[in-house]
């Protein structure tokens, strides 16, 4: 016989699985249960973990996400969402939105229950990310305010306090712009494809048309028009006399003529029909003249433009270089920095000791459970009615972080200023992932001097006046926060590759780094961002303001700090950065920059207040 568990949250556990199943209608669904984030795959479902308290919040919690992943499960086709996804990124969010939301709200209607589940599960990530303490609609993205929307209209349901706050900031732009087509939304509830459809007309009333891609619909509407260009080629006379005609009126008339005419017909309506939508489609088309936020290019300047994004890339390192050539790297990296290797490990030491010195005073003592407290046993010893003590480690305030580094990799950075950022960001790494700090490490620059193909195709286009960004973004990511560090580790030697380094446009890496942390499931998020100066890339500022990238720049810094989900610090090798970010240091050697960064992580991490703010007083070293 199997040993019963002594763990109460077993059998709660074991219920919500067979729930799970029974909900998807797929008894053979795998259900587990993790402190990592909780997702969904072919096989089956990962839930949050509940722990032997059982808190209302973790029951809760766990009851929304099951519920949610089995409405998916049951009521979600991957080919038709497949067919219908937009290909741009912020309509794919709405459109993602959408479709989450119409699935919870077609269980809701025949399964009640799931509804009051699923409210505790958005009202924990609203509150998680801080929606309900955001003043402007712009501090959280469209698609988030789309799906919360789509839910409240399908199922009737009162929204929790932080998701009916955001539903509100937004409520009227959505309302205004696609309030029309979303008043059919309980007819095509039940039908995904019909909603996809709906979705995309959303998308488009939203001013997003551009991201939609090709309709999935589309052939029949291009038989159509090849058959109108043939009519055109036809003699007048077969136009509106031949049109008010009844079709038996001329025996003498062949069946290909009858033929021709049904067809010129339809032809002619379905024109007709696309005339109307073209009109009717004329505000959608003025929409991004003035267009909402966030803007297509930017969540933080509404104005700030790109001429095309087709040849930007996100790409990992290990993309960039074969194996062997990044092993190579690495190695150079590692015999260039041999001398410095050893301050900085002395530095990173320091930092891991005094995060390791706060773990170990986060203990809550003499509890009816967790850990059995072996200091505490000699008690029940000399008394044996002495209840067994227990322990549980508190969750201290480096835990259940992430935190991520951001490189600029232009061509001023080359040689031993980018040399010293990568073996840095190396040890820094090594060191929070040994202390259960998540890292993540970016960099940035772009493809080519001189704008690359984005400045070939606005030469090619007749040189439209002010453009905005014009060159090709590269932005890497040497290391996910995912990733063990050990399978990673020459990755950082790509920084040592030759004619990788170019320029530097750093409002939108910043922009993007930010989007990457604020996906991340941890509670707290620093960014550390490392550069030598100001943006600069010689083929956007050629053609537009001579400001427009530092512009940029300063209202992503204002966007971040704003939001205040993100810590954000920065360190200038040189140049002084403190102008563009509140909480900023410069040094003027980079011999300083190991100390810099450990010193300002540690002060970050530091609990008592007076000493974090000492050492983040953020004096200029040297």
């Amino acid at each position: 016989m199997n040993k019963p568990s002594d763990n109460p949250a077993d059998p709660f556990k074991k219920a919500l699985a067979e729930a799970t199943r029974t909900i998807a209608d797929d008894p053979e669904m795998t259900v587990t249960y993790s402190v990592d984030p909780a997702g969904m795959n072919k096989e089956g479902v990962r839930l949050p973990q509940v722990s032997r308290r059982m808190t209302r919040d973790e029951v809760l919690l766990a009851r929304g996400t099951a519920d949610a992943f089995a409405l998916r499960r049951k009521f979600h086709d991957e080919g038709v969402a497949a067919r219908y996804a937009p290909t741009g990124p912020l309509a794919r969010d709405i459109y993602e939105a959408m479709e989450a939301a119409r699935c919870e709200a077609v269980g809701a209607q025949s399964m009640p229950g799931t509804a009051g589940n699923i409210d505790a599960k958005i009202a924990h990530e609203a509150d998680r990310k801080g929606y309900g303490q955001v003043t402007q609609a712009s501090e959280v993205p469209l698609s988030v305010a789309a799906g919360y929307l789509v839910r409240q209209m399908a199922t009737g349901r009162t929204l929790p306090t932080s998701a009916a706050h955001v539903a509100d900031l937004w409520r009227g732009f959505v309302e205004e712009q696609a309030g029309d087509t979303l008043s059919n939304l309980d007819h095509v509830l039940a039908d995904q494809a019909a909603f996809a459809r709906l979705a995309r007309k959303v998308i488009s009333d939203l001013g997003y048309g551009d991201q939609l891609g090709d309709d999935p619909d589309a052939p029949d509407e291009d038989a159509g028009d090849d058959q109108a260009e043939q009519d055109e080629d036809a003699p007048d006379s077969a136009g509106e006399e031949q049109e008010g005609e009844d079709s038996e009126a001329s025996p003498e008339r062949s069946q290909e003529d009858q033929q021709d005419q049904s067809q010129a017909q339809v032809t002619m309506e379905d024109s007709a029909d696309m005339e109307q939508g073209d009109e009717a489609e004329m505000p959608e088309g003025e929409a991004p003249l003035e267009p909402p936020p966030p803007a297509p290019h930017s969540d933080a300047d509404p104005n700030y433009g790109v001429y095309t994004t087709d040849f930007d890339e996100e790409i990992k390192a290990e993309d960039l270089a074969e194996p062997a050539e990044l092993e190579r790297l690495r190695a150079y990296l590692d015999q260039q920095l041999e001398p410095l290797k050893g301050a900085v490990s002395r530095l990173a030491n320091k930092l891991q000791r005094r995060l390791q010195a706060q773990q170990n005073r986060s203990w809550d003592f003499d509890l009816e459970e967790g850990t059995l407290d072996a200091g505490r046993l000699a008690r029940v010893v000399a008394n044996p009615t002495t209840p067994l003590s227990f322990k549980q480690e508190k969750d201290t305030e480096f835990r259940y972080t992430v935190v991520t580094l951001l490189l600029d990799n232009s061509g001023s950075m080359r040689g031993r200023p980018i040399s010293i950022a990568a073996i840095c960001a190396d040890v820094l790494a090594r060191t929070l992932e040994r202390c259960s700090v998540k890292v993540e490490i970016l960099g940035f620059t772009t493809r080519a001097w001189k704008g690359g193909q984005s400045r070939e195709r606005w030469l090619a286009q007749g040189r439209p006046q002010v453009p905005g960004r014009l060159n090709d973004l590269r932005h890497i990511i040497y290391k996910s926060a995912d990733a063990p560090w050990r399978r990673v580790r020459p990755n950082l030697g790509l920084m040592m590759k030759e004619g990788l380094l170019k320029e530097n446009i750093d409002g939108e890496a910043l922009e993007w780094a930010h989007r990457r942390a604020m996906a991340r499931p941890e509670a707290r998020k620093i960014m550390m961002v490392i550069s030598d100066g100001a943006p600069v890339d010689d083929s956007t500022l050629s053609v537009n303001p001579a400001n427009y990238l530092e512009k940029h720049l300063r209202d992503v810094i204002a966007m971040v700090e704003r939001r205040r989900a993100v810590e954000l610090i920065a360190i200038g090798i040189g140049h002084d950065v403190t102008r563009y970010y509140q909480r900023a240091v410069t040094i003027t050697d980079v011999e300083q920059l190991a100390g810099a960064m450990t010193e300002q992580l540690a002060g970050l991490f530091e609990v008592d207040p007076k000493k974090r703010a000492r050492a983040l007083g953020l004096r200029r070293a040297g």
